[in-house]
C-alpha cells in the first residue's frame, strides 16, 4: 500500500471530531489535490445508515479503466459492526488507486478500524467542535490570518456576536469582508454588514444598560423587537455582558493580558469590561444579575408550576433591561 497518492495526497485521512465545516473541508481540499494529478477522480460516498456487508470492498475494486477513486465514509461512529469491519480491513491492506477518508464525529463506537487506519499510517485531522464564543473568536481570527487580512478586536467580537450562532454563516461572513473590505476590517465595516443581527443589537443594548442611559438602551431594544428579533438571545447576551463584568471586577488587578489567559478572555475584552465595571459595586451588579435570570425564565416560557403563568417575553427583556439600568444609575453620583 502506498501512503501517498496523486499530488502526494495521503491515501488514508480520519477525519475526527464533530465539526461538520472542518470535516467538509478537507474533503474538498483532498479531492481537489487528487484531481488536479487525475482528473478523472471518482469520489464514492459511503454512509453508515442502510450500509450492506461488503459493499465497500466492492467500491475499492480496480476499475477496468484504471484511475483514481476516493471512498469517503460518513459517520463511521454510529456505524454497524459489519462496516466497521470492511473499514478495518480496507485500512490494513488498502489497494492501488484508493484514498480512504472515514469520518468519525467521536466516542468509542468503531474503534478497531480507527485503530488499523493510525497503525497503517493514516493522517488524523482534528474536527473538534467550535461551540463556545472564545472557539469561534479563534476560528474567526484564524480565517482573516488565512486570508492575511487584519480585523481589529472589537471588530471580531462584533463579527461573532452578529453571526456566531452557525460557524458556516462565520466563515461566510468571514470570507465576504474579506472580499468586500480592504485595510484593517473595522467595527463599522462589521455594522454595514451584520449590524442588523439579535447578537450585535444586544451587545449595544448590553453595553448602553451597563452605562444605565436608560433611553438609548430601550430605543436599541424596542427597535430590535419591532424588527422581529427574538428576546431569547438578547437575554442571553446581556447575562454574557454582566457576568465578564463581575468576573474582571472581582479578578484583581493584574495586566489585561494576564488576566484575559486567567480568564479565558481576549485582552481587549477585559478592559471594556473594566470600564463598564466602573460605577457598580457587588451588590447592585448581583441584583442586576438576579434580574436577567427572572427574564431568562420568562422569555423562554415561564415556570410552568402550580398556577404561575408566563409573561410576555419582550416586556421581561425590557424589564430586565429597566432593572440594570436603575441599578447602575443608583450608584451614581
Amino acid at each position: 500500500m502506498s501512503d501517498t497518492g496523486p499530488g502526494t495526497t495521503p491515501t488514508l485521512v480520519l477525519l475526527s471530531g464533530p465539526e461538520t465545516l472542518l470535516a467538509d473541508r478537507e474533503i474538498t481540499h483532498l479531492v481537489d489535490n487528487v484531481r488536479a494529478a487525475e482528473p478523472e477522480t471518482e469520489v464514492v460516498n459511503v454512509h453508515a445508515e442502510g450500509y450492506e456487508p461488503g459493499a465497500l470492498g466492492m467500491r475499492a475494486s480496480p476499475s477496468l479503466f484504471g484511475g483514481w477513486t476516493v471512498l469517503v465514509v460518513h459517520d463511521l461512529d454510529v456505524g454497524d459492526d459489519e462496516l466497521v469491519e470492511d473499514v478495518r480491513s480496507l485500512a490494513t491492506d488498502l489497494p492501488d488507486g484508493v484514498s480512504l477518508v472515514v469520518r468519525h464525529k467521536g466516542g468509542n463506537r468503531g474503534k478497531r478500524a480507527l485503530d488499523a487506519m493510525r497503525k497503517a499510517g493514516g493522517r488524523v485531522v482534528d474536527c473538534k467542535a467550535i461551540k463556545t464564543e472564545k472557539d469561534k473568536t479563534e476560528f474567526a481570527r484564524h480565517e482573516f490570518q488565512q486570508a492575511r487580512r487584519k480585523i481589529s478586536g472589537e471588530a471580531l467580537t462584533a463579527l461573532v456576536q452578529a453571526v456566531g450562532r452557525d460557524v458556516r454563516e462565520l466563515a461566510s461572513a468571514c470570507a465576504q469582508l474579506v472580499r468586500d473590505t480592504s485595510g484593517t476590517i473595522t467595527p463599522e465595516d462589521v455594522q454595514t454588514y451584520y449590524g442588523d443581527r439579535v447578537e450585535t443589537t444586544g451587545f449595544k443594548v448590553a453595553d448602553a444598560a451597563l452605562r444605565g442611559d436608560e433611553e438609548e438602551a430601550l430605543r436599541l431594544l424596542r427597535h430590535a423587537l419591532a424588527g422581529g428579533l427574538d428576546p431569547v438571545p438578547l437575554v442571553a447576551v446581556l447575562a454574557m455582558q454582566l457576568r465578564q463584568v463581575g468576573r474582571v471586577a472581582t479578578a484583581g488587578r493584574g495586566s489585561p493580558a494576564a488576566l484575559a489567559r486567567e480568564l479565558g478572555m481576549a485582552p481587549w475584552q477585559v478592559d471594556q469590561a473594566r470600564r463598564a465595571a466602573q460605577g457598580w459595586d457587588g451588590a447592585r451588579l448581583g441584583r442586576a444579575i438576579e434580574a436577567v435570570a427572572v427574564a431568562d425564565v420568562d422569555v423562554k416560557g415561564g415556570l410552568r408550576t402550580g398556577t404561575t403563568v408566563a409573561r410576555d417575553p419582550e416586556w421581561a427583556v425590557e424589564r430586565a433591561v429597566l432593572a440594570i439600568c436603575r441599578e447602575r444609575n443608583e450608584g451614581a453620583a
